[in-house]
């Protein structure tokens, strides 16, 4: 990584920077496998959309896949910037994308259900006028590794409730990708100096974006699987030109 690099966008004023060589392929783009591994993501969330809005799922569904592509394109510009404000923008959705799966998650069983959206709106609001302020460093990522954490005793609760062997491959891809993609993240953070000397850099932060992508996609598709067996809509996971699975559900006649 170079320190101080002037080129298109300017020097860099983004408080992380990742193991890949500045301006190397393009004066326009920054991090240039950092920044072109965040399309994945954004083809399997319109996939994903286009599944919701096609068999009229609830609207916190559609409203989680563009959260999905929102935060893809927050990543995009902040990868081929290396700018503090484009870091804000990548950053920021990401906490409002975890507090839209907590709401996801915990909502059908919460009795008081306009107090739950509620506070997380102000919250994610209030995070959003303190972070544009504020550099929190490391404290993001141990704010946003809660909020993930939060979120894993209702996914085990699903999990272990759901009766269909493919909607529990849903959630073990979803387990698989995240560990290989946390595991990829923290080698390019952690061994970035002995990386770099390599002939062949492996891009951990690229591989952690498309397993991000794929992690989002059957986070989504094993959440929408659970939900039709609560609403009684009969769902069964398909696949769409044979390898992406998506849920196809069959609604009763009075719906």
């Amino acid at each position: 990584m170079a320190d101080g690099i002037s080129c298109f966008w300017g020097p860099v004023t983004s408080t992380t920077e990742w193991c890949e060589q500045n301006y190397v392929y393009s004066s326009y783009i920054a991090e240039f496998f950092n920044t072109i591994s965040n399309i994945p993501g954004i083809l399997l969330a319109l996939i994903g959309l286009v599944s919701a809005l096609s068999q009229r799922f609830e609207k916190r569904f559609s409203v989680l896949h563009i959260s999905n592509m929102i935060l893809a394109f927050g990543s995009i510009l902040f990868h081929a910037t290396l700018q503090r404000l484009q870091q804000q923008g990548d950053e920021t959705p990401m906490v409002w994308e975890m507090l839209l799966y907590i709401y996801i998650l915990y909502s059908p069983d919460w009795h008081y259900r306009s107090t739950m959206p509620t506070f997380l709106f102000l919250y994610g609001a209030l995070f959003a006028i303190v972070h544009s302020q504020v550099r929190f460093g490391i404290g993001f990522k141990l704010h946003y590794i809660v909020l993930c954490l939060l979120c894993i005793p209702r996914m085990y609760k699903y999990y272990i409730y759901t009766e269909d062997r493919s909607a529990k491959r849903l959630a073990k891809f979803y387990v698989a990708t995240l560990f290989l993609g946390s595991i990829c993240w923290l080698c390019d953070r952690l061994f970035c100096k002995e990386i770099s000397q390599w002939y062949l850099n492996p891009q951990g932060h690229a591989l952690w974006h498309v397993l991000m992508g794929f992690n989002s996609y059957f986070a989504n598709t094993f959440l929408m699987f659970c939900r039709a067996e609560q609403r009684g809509w009969s769902p069964r996971v398909v696949h769409f030109l044979g390898l992406f699975p998506y849920v196809k559900i069959q609604k009763p006649k009075a719906e």
